[in-house]
């Protein structure tokens, strides 16, 4: 088990979208996080107290865990040298970064020098099956998004959250870092080998009551040339009764393609809908959910109108307004 509380590194995370695992963490578990480490050159905040490694641990944390998710994964000489510190000053580490910490030759030395702890949960750690499509019991919904980090997982999270609220069965399931190191457990399903991806979600979704219902945290994008294939693993391993569909209306290129443009809600409506019919027949769009954090409330509510009456489905942001007519859509199912 990963120790709580954490101190939160955000390296030197250029924008809001790199730290968006320590975002998470803050968001949804406030309680473990006791503030925030930033290197010289850092270039986003997730709104934490600044603290240097001997801060956080006076104020109690006990691990340090890598709130960035930068392209590739990699860990640098920079941060390195601020990792090594942490261990010999006591701190066990957290990563989902795709670099391992314990490929890391010289953390690995200090781990086991002053022995500290190092937790790479982007290991799979079950071997998973090759998908059989066989129907399963039990209600599934599944984000879907027209780039990544448009906020898939929140929107699991958050129509989670509200059907809880209401007494009914719900589980999320989350699918990558952030999700795992909110809830502690899932599948790093982008580190499953590319046969077993499909697999695992099926795994991570097993029989259940015909009225409970799982939460899927979405990744990637259908139209995101560099990670279209673990969205369709999902699509395919999930057999979604439902989709939501995922949008942050202000950006204007698929994240780190900027040659590549978002499609419209209307393209994914209609692409991802006709993917998960393959799986699961019965599937339907559901509802929308718009990440409006870049937007002013006025504007953010005009967006938000200006889809549902063009797309004919509940449309909110889940996060920022509530995700109860996203949940009243699968009520209604």
């Amino acid at each position: 088990m990963i120790q709580t509380p954490y101190l939160l590194f955000l390296g030197d995370a250029p924008d809001a979208l790199s730290a968006k695992v320590a975002q998470g963490i803050k968001d949804w578990r406030p309680e473990n996080a006791v503030g925030q480490f930033r290197m010289k050159g850092c270039g986003t905040t997730v709104g934490l107290t600044d603290m240097t490694l001997q801060e956080g641990l006076d104020a109690g944390a006990k691990t340090l865990v890598i709130g960035v998710a930068n392209r590739g994964g990699v860990i640098s000489a920079a941060w390195t040298k601020v990792l090594v510190e942490a261990l010999e000053m006591g701190y066990d580490i957290a990563s989902g970064l795709h670099n391992l910490l314990r490929d890391e030759n010289e953390i690995q030395r200090a781990a086991k020098v002053h022995g500290g702890t190092l937790h790479d949960v982007r290991i799979p750690s079950v071997a998973y099956p090759i998908a059989n499509g066989v129907k399963r019991t039990g209600k599934r919904c599944l984000a879907v998004g027209t780039d990544c980090s448009v906020g898939k997982m929140y929107t699991g999270l958050c129509m989670d959250a509200e059907m809880l609220k209401r007494g009914m069965k719900s589980t999320f399931r989350p699918t990558g870092q952030t999700g795992i190191l909110i809830t502690g457990g899932g599948v790093p399903l982008d580190a499953v080998i590319a046969d077993f991806m499909a697999g695992a979600v099926e795994y991570l979704t097993p029989d259940n009551d015909d009225d409970h219902w799982d939460h899927i945290e979405g990744q990637g994008s259908l139209y995101h040339v560099s990670y279209s294939g673990v969205t369709m693993a999902l699509i395919h391993g999930g057999q979604p009764d439902a989709l939501v569909l995922c949008h942050e209306p202000t950006r204007k290129h698929m994240r780190g393609l900027p040659d590549y443009q978002q499609p419209s809600l209307e393209e994914l409506r209609d692409t991802a809908l006709l993917m998960a019919r393959v799986a699961n027949p019965a599937c339907q769009v559901t509802g929308i959910s718009i990440n409006t954090q870049h937007m002013a409330e006025d504007e953010a509510r005009a967006y938000i109108k200006e889809v549902e009456d063009r797309m004919g489905l509940p449309t909110t942001d889940p996060f920022r307004f509530g995700a109860e007519r996203l949940v009243d859509a699968l009520e209604a199912l």
